[in-house]
């Protein structure tokens, strides 16, 4: 059985934010996973506003994330007994081709007419193609599967939230 990297958007991190039913049983189910969900820096710059109540989520939230190559923020892989694990995607940057590949599917995602790229949403579906065995939590599954597409995403799921 593989066991997929949870790779969060905006949109569930909103939804954590406001306490959605959905978004805070998908959380709780994912916090005995090896790896923690991903939640990339700019995903959480979206969402994250200096107000106490969205302070107070996205703490607690984060607690069982990972941002990748964040200082202070928690390591990608949870202890076990045989002890620390990393995860080499986590513990690695976007090249210049991921970046390229950015750009690409921001050129050639088939949007619905009233969309815009969105260089965030693309970046999210490259770090679940990197990680490979990776779904998505997202409110717009759409978009990200368009993304995802035009990647050539082998092994990545995305949930609607």
């Amino acid at each position: 059985m593989t066991v997929r990297v949870p790779v969060y958007d905006t949109g569930m991190l909103i939804a954590l934010s406001d306490r959605k039913a959905k978004a805070v049983r998908l959380h709780a189910g994912l916090r005995d996973t090896p790896h923690r969900a991903v939640v990339l820096g700019p995903v959480l710059a979206q969402v994250w506003r200096p107000d106490p109540a969205t302070v107070h989520a996205m703490s607690g939230v984060l607690k069982d994330c990972t941002v990748p190559q964040a200082r202070g923020s928690a390591p990608a892989m949870r202890p076990t007994n045989a002890g620390q694990t990393a995860c080499i995607m986590c513990a690695t940057g976007p090249d210049l081709t991921d970046w390229q590949r950015v750009g690409s599917a921001l050129g050639g995602a088939e949007l619905l007419p009233k969309k815009r790229p969105d260089a965030v949403d693309a970046l999210v579906a490259l770090t679940a193609v990197r990680h490979g065995s990776a779904v998505v939590f997202t409110s717009d599954p759409v978009d990200l599967a368009a993304y995802l597409k035009v990647l050539d995403a082998q092994d990545v799921h995305v949930v609607q939230i």
